[in-house]
């Protein structure tokens, strides 16, 4: 399955540049990429998972990301966030992310996101509670 195809991913969120993302080069600098992969992950979690970012016994640690960069993008511009599941594990999630310019059917960039669900108390790993689990079953991709 093509990462950098809009038709691979089951959820977009829009998503609007800002001044400040820009760098000296008139571009989206390369860290704030990661920011827009973290806001697409935690608003799909939160809106479709239940995910109570500041009550939840459990929530999500990142701990990988990578990112391929494939075209640029800069302020002001209008994007979309595309989104799936690549791996669901016990108490870990990959997420495929592409950032799409508006309209257009070929990523910018495109990478990976992963999520380890902890007890917020102890940061231990813990089971995916079963409201997040089905909303991540509904994009995780099948294999071909």
């Amino acid at each position: 399955m093509s990462d950098d195809q809009r038709a691979n991913y089951s959820y977009f969120t829009d998503i609007t540049t800002r001044w400040m993302d820009n760098d000296i080069y008139g571009h989206v600098n390369n860290v704030v990429y990661y920011s827009y992969f973290d806001s697409v992950a935690n608003k799909y979690l939160i809106e479709e998972g239940g995910l109570d970012i500041e009550n939840s016994q459990v929530v999500g640690f990142v701990v990988a990301s990578n990112c391929q960069y494939k075209s640029p993008i800069a302020y002001p511009q209008a994007i979309n966030a595309g989104l799936r599941v690549n791996h669901l594990g016990n108490s870990s999630v990959e997420y495929g992310i592409g950032i799409f310019q508006e309209g257009s059917a070929v990523a910018s960039a495109m990478g990976t996101f992963t999520h380890v669900f902890v007890d917020r108390s102890t940061d231990k790993p813990v089971a995916i509670p079963d409201s997040i689990r089905s909303a991540l079953e509904a994009v995780l991709i099948k294999d071909a």
